[in-house]
């Protein structure tokens, strides 16, 4: 069974050896940029549902582009500009689409971990002058709750075994690393700020430790 997540003190754990998933089916996925493979998996413990992308051959034993992406419905679908993470996504698709070969790893974990009402909630109470940290410890919850965990036997089954990570988030490298999986290289990706995320990616810095430097 898988742990209930990362706790609030900011610190990478090794990922939980019980986190499973089972490997369902695969199939093409036509995109703006590639036709990628998209494979399914199900999360026994839960029942949640993650899939990976991925183009070209990524289990010749070589290094993998590669990114570790949790569900943002608000922005990966409804194109909110309160975060970065539908551009980010789309950043990821893109640079896998120009090398030809990559993968990412779609991970259901909205909202830090919190659910998708629970972060609506979470949105009402950054509108009232919380940033995001504080808008979840309001709520009750750890800063971050998600559980990279289930990357393990996503990356195991579609045989990766070393990455260059697309991130600016230094859990995601320490978790991976924690996994006995290789981070050859950190690709930081960096979106424009606007008026409605430049908080939360300033939050993203000062509390989360997120690297937005390039020379990081």
């Amino acid at each position: 069974m898988l742990n209930k997540g990362l706790s609030d003190d900011l610190t990478s754990k090794k990922s939980d050896p019980a986190a499973s998933l089972d490997f369902v089916a695969s199939c093409d996925l036509p995109t703006t940029w590639a036709n990628f493979k998209m494979h399914a998996f199900i999360e026994p413990a839960t029942g949640k549902e993650h899939i990976a992308l991925t183009l070209g051959e990524v289990g010749d034993g070589e290094v993998v582009l590669a990114r570790i992406h949790s569900e943002c419905l608000t922005g990966d679908a409804l194109f909110s500009q309160r975060c970065d993470c539908g551009p980010q996504l789309a950043m990821a698709m893109q640079k896998i689409a120009q090398e030809g070969r990559g993968a990412i790893l779609y991970l259901r974990q909205e909202g830090r971990g919190i659910g998708l009402v629970n972060k609506v909630h979470a949105y009402h109470w950054q509108d009232t002058g919380l940033d995001t940290v504080e808008a979840n410890q309001k709520l009750g919850f750890a800063a971050d709750l998600r559980n990279y965990s289930l990357c393990a036997p996503m990356l195991k089954h579609l045989n990766i075994a070393s990455v260059r990570l697309m991130t600016n988030n230094p859990r995601k490298i320490a978790a991976l690393e924690n996994m006995h999986v290789s981070v050859l290289e950190h690709i930081p990706l960096i979106v424009q700020a606007n008026p409605f995320n430049q908080r939360y990616l300033d939050t993203k810095a000062d509390k989360l430790g997120h690297m937005f430097a390039s020379d990081d």
